[in-house]
């Protein structure tokens, strides 16, 4: 199924009228959070919700990519999340080789390559093998980067960061004085993206949830009140406008960077 062709005209309409006058993110980074609690007032079980926000996570990934985005990361299951009863992690996990087994093939035909972050070891060996081949299937491809992040914790990726460094420093490999923040950020899993430009959380919290902490120091966060089943593409396309009306100085002051498109402007014009 080609994404882009079965597009409805509205639709592309809409997306057209954003990239005319939004600035775009690079990379948008979604804590997709509400699934249980969407089902619990909808009077269905928890496992019906998970079901309800793979649509979500369809919908999203198609969108992304439509718009030319090119990096995506969906938090799917954390470190923290392997606490709830084992009846539920047994459910998510299955959902997970479900979407592994089924969307692949149309992630592929799309142009899509996927990664993954996380404590990949701790996840079923079936599933870890399903992963790793979806990987190495759309390593080629160059639309978007789609990463999900699976039995994941930012803390943990730092912590495992500093273990490295300190393994690399008592092999003489590097020397304390080297570590900077571009070195430390090398040492993540999150290395081969960049940071995430919009942090988008569902369901009305109002936390991180241990989601990109290192690489989230600069993002701007969006939280819409909907449950994550309920997160649809329109609801992407306002966190977006959202988005592109903020100023981000990254320390700076608003002058420096009205300043600063001017110079820029001017350096363009000069090489052209």
């Amino acid at each position: 199924m080609n994404w882009y062709s079965e597009q409805e005209f509205s639709d592309l309409k809409k997306q057209q009228e954003i990239l005319a006058k939004c600035r775009m993110p690079k990379h948008i980074g979604i804590i997709m959070d509400g699934n249980g609690r969407w089902a619990i007032e909808h009077g269905l079980t928890r496992t019906e919700g998970h079901k309800q926000g793979i649509e979500s996570v369809r919908d999203i990934v198609k969108a992304t990519a439509q718009l030319g985005i090119p990096y995506l990361t969906l938090y799917a299951f954390s470190l923290e999340n392997w606490k709830r009863p084992s009846s539920e992690v047994g459910v998510l996990m299955n959902l997970l080789e479900y979407y592994l087994k089924k969307e692949i093939k149309e992630l592929n035909a799309n142009n899509v390559r996927l990664l993954s972050i996380g404590k990949i070891s701790s996840l079923p060996k079936k599933i870890q093998r399903l992963l790793f081949d979806a990987i190495e299937l759309t390593s080629k491809n160059t639309g978007l980067t789609l990463t999900l992040a699976l039995s994941y914790s930012g803390r943990w990726d730092i912590v495992r960061a500093v273990q490295m460094i300190a393994h690399d420093i008592r092999r003489g490999n590097i020397s304390p004085e080297d570590i900077t923040e571009e070195v430390f950020s090398s040492y993540l899993q999150t290395a081969p993206l960049p940071d995430p430009d919009l942090i988008i959380r569902t369901s009305g919290e109002m936390r991180l949830s241990n989601f990109l902490l290192w690489e989230s120091a600069y993002s701007e966060i969006y939280i819409s009140n909907k449950y994550w089943p309920e997160f649809r593409r329109e609801d992407l396309y306002t966190a977006i406008i959202d988005y592109s009306g903020r100023e981000r100085r990254f320390g700076r002051i608003s002058s420096q960077l009205k300043q600063e498109i001017p110079n820029h402007l001017e350096k363009v014009k000069t090489e052209k």
